[in-house]
């Protein structure tokens, strides 16, 4: 069939990573401006999506498949690198919650849980733009079910 006759696609908001296909994030350019390097951050312009996918080496994509990768950041950002705070505002990073799973108990993912309700700012400091409420709690579960918890 010729391609004249096909309908593209109506675009619905999601793009998908280019080197790994997972589904970005939107991110805005006040997160951009934070985690890209200067020399880096001309090439995506004022909005962009962040790939999640922990072994891809993009961090940052846009429609036309400009990426900014992982070593064109300003410092480490999770889950590129398990050592970076996966709260970006309050600091708790992976140990913290590897030791709440062992320990079975959610100490420090409470008092994170807390602080977040009065003082996050998740839309600018995180690289996803996003609360990462979400992605403690999926790596508690993780981790607990690893151990033979549920």
């Amino acid at each position: 069939m010729n391609k004249a006759f096909v309908r593209e696609p109506e675009p619905d908001g999601r793009a998908f990573c280019p080197l790994c296909g997972s589904l970005g994030s939107p991110v805005e350019h006040a997160v951009l401006d934070r985690h890209i390097r200067p020399a880096s951050r001309s090439l995506v312009g004022d909005s962009a999506w962040f790939c999640s996918f922990p072994r891809c080496d993009a961090a940052y994509f846009n429609l036309f498949n400009v990426v900014v990768r992982v070593e064109e950041l300003n410092s480490p950002v999770y889950p590129k690198d398990l050592d970076a705070p996966i709260c970006a505002c309050f600091g708790l990073n992976y140990d913290d919650v590897a030791a709440d799973a062992a320990e079975g108990t959610p100490t420090r993912i409470r008092a994170n849980l807390a602080r977040a309700k009065t003082a996050a700012r998740c839309e600018d400091l995180a690289a996803d733009g996003r609360s990462c409420l979400g992605a403690i709690q999926e790596l508690y579960q993780r981790l607990r079910e690893e151990r033979g918890v549920q």
